[in-house]
């Protein structure tokens, strides 16, 4: 996909230029209106975003590709998968942690599309000696609407009741005569949609939606500002809140082609061990969706973690006089050295986007009375809530509501201070119109 910088379909906005290695180099808007003001609107109104079409679209085929899925991914028979259906896929390694996850959609019988598996899977693909082909698919659009106007602004922009579609259902549909599909999908936590198409359709259908969002006092989301909303949410997410082990899970992974633009250099208090940084299915609360009833890479150690899983996911509420601290301490004059940095939204990479080379990774070290329990990452200015967060991935014996624990701010080598913090609850954001649970009846059906 090419969006050019002086098109007009980014008015309003600066923009950054991305380029991947399974698409085009493509330019994405930076900001628009303020992190504030755009965060904000996913629990007011809705946000527009387009920053997903970063995300690599990789289509499996072939006589062998429900075996060579059941064997890559933890999840259960991908033979089950009616057409049309998705599922959140898995991968670990032999050790149980973390190495890919995204959707895999069944498009038609034997053929899958995957967003977010690759390069993991097309290594795979090409190693494992399955009967399937793959191959990157760089011609399809994604966009998101997140927030309570969502449905409406998707309904009118496609003269379509959507009213029918549960959490994590797809239809077709078409915009200003272009083919879509619609998933009711997002990362904000509130009602929202994503929506899918052909490149070549896509300033039409992005028109078409952001005029008709405007109409319902919709925002535009920046790219520096989009990844706020998965720690509010409480949806870990890989290079935000977590890094996979691409570079210690076998020397084949770690040099295939692709890969290396997947690295990130290590800050905050557990940079000490890159460890800190891998997940497996249970730290981040997604045990549920391992099933052990055939064989598949790493079912061995995820065995074992699963009859007593040692972590699990947590809201942290950070002090805010401990965060004033943090930020004041840049401006006590020459004779003192500050902490790093906090004014930032948030804690994933800077300038623009996590995915252009080896950027920082934040996470950092939680402690009970002097004891490492776990990690803090993804920490953001919670705008609705008026809180500074993270998510934590701690030792469950800590992990009550209400407890007391330290955070450790500041890289090693560096001032480091300690953060008194709370467990909250988890997500964080459980409003009436959390997606998995709304119902959309309580909106009017639209009436064309």
């Amino acid at each position: 996909m090419q969006f050019g910088a002086d098109s007009g379909i980014w008015k309003g906005a600066f923009t950054v230029n991305i380029g991947m290695s399974w698409g085009s180099s493509s330019y994405y808007p930076y900001e628009f209106t303020g992190a504030a003001d755009e965060l904000l609107a996913a629990r007011k109104t809705a946000w527009i975003g387009v920053n997903l079409n970063v995300s690599p679209v990789y289509d499996i085929t072939g006589p062998e590709a429900v075996k060579f899925l059941n064997y890559v991914c933890v999840n259960r028979d991908y033979a089950k998968l009616k057409v049309g259906g998705s599922r959140h896929a898995i991968m670990c390694n032999d050790k149980g942690l973390m190495l890919a996850d995204g959707v895999i959609l069944k498009a038609d019988e034997n053929r899958f599309r995957t967003y977010w598996m690759a390069p993991v899977i097309d290594y795979y693909v090409k190693s494992l000696g399955y009967d399937v082909q793959g191959v990157y698919i760089p011609d399809e659009y994604f966009f998101q609407i997140d927030g309570p106007k969502s449905l409406e602004i998707l309904e009118k922009a496609t003269q379509t009741d959507l009213h029918d579609l549960k959490f994590g259902q797809n239809k077709k549909v078409k915009i200003e005569g272009t083919d879509m599909i619609v998933y009711r999908l997002g990362m904000s936590g509130a009602l929202a949609y994503e929506v899918h198409g052909a490149a070549k359709d896509a300033e039409i259908a992005y028109a078409a939606i952001r005029k008709t969002g405007e109409e319902f006092g919709a925002k535009m989301l920046g790219t520096k500002n989009y990844c706020v909303n998965h720690t509010q949410a409480g949806y870990p997410n890989q290079h935000i809140h977590y890094q996979y082990p691409y570079f210690s899970s076998g020397e084949g992974l770690a040099n295939f082609p692709g890969m290396e633009q997947m690295r990130h250099t290590y800050v905050g208090s557990c940079a000490d061990n890159e460890e800190n940084y891998f997940v497996t299915p249970f730290d981040v609360g997604w045990g549920y969706l391992i099933n052990f009833d055939h064989d598949f890479i790493g079912k061995e150690a995820l065995q074992k973690l699963a009859e007593n899983p040692p972590r699990v996911p947590v809201t942290l509420e950070w002090d805010a006089d401990d965060v004033a601290d943090i930020y004041a301490s840049q401006f006590r004059g020459q004779g003192t050295q500050p902490y790093e940095r906090i004014d930032s939204p948030m804690d994933w990479g800077e300038p623009w986007h996590v995915l252009l080379g080896p950027n920082p990774l934040r996470n950092d070290k939680v402690l009970v009375d002097g004891k490492f329990i776990g990690v803090s990452a993804g920490r953001i200015n919670d705008y609705y809530h008026q809180r500074v967060i993270s998510l934590g991935f701690i030792d469950k014996e800590y992990a009550m509501k209400g407890n007391d624990v330290i955070i450790i701010w500041g890289t090693p080598g560096k001032p480091q201070k300690e953060v008194r913090a709370k467990i909250a609850r988890f997500p964080y954001y459980d409003g009436e119109y959390r997606n998995e649970t709304f119902d959309v009846e309580k909106i009017p059906h639209p009436k064309f």
